[in-house]
């Protein structure tokens, strides 16, 4: 389980995306290689929130360019048009999962 920075909450690692500041370079850079690590939903308000706020920056400790950001709004728009509307967010814990 992993913490969206956008709406801190836990979701598998799979319904995130990551942004990984590479250890050698300090490039900021959509899920490749190793370094320090920071995940957002795959939602258009954390996507948004994390931007507005800095939070990727923050939680990276390194600026992450607009180009990221914008490549993870074409993702979702993207991803959106491919499933509906209705299957953009990541589902919800229904009680008969936790039993």
């Amino acid at each position: 389980m992993r913490r969206c920075v956008g709406c801190r909450q836990l979701f598998p690692r799979s319904q995130l995306w990551r942004l990984v500041r590479q250890f050698d370079s300090h490039q900021v850079l959509l899920d490749q290689g190793m370094g320090r690590s920071a995940y957002v939903c795959r939602r258009l308000e954390c996507l948004q929130a994390a931007r507005r706020k800095q939070q990727m920056s923050r939680a990276l400790k390194a600026p992450v360019p607009d180009s990221v950001f914008q490549r993870l709004e074409q993702q979702l728009l993207h991803d959106s048009e491919a499933q509906g509307p209705w299957e953009t967010s990541p589902p919800e814990a229904s009680a008969s999962d936790k039993t």
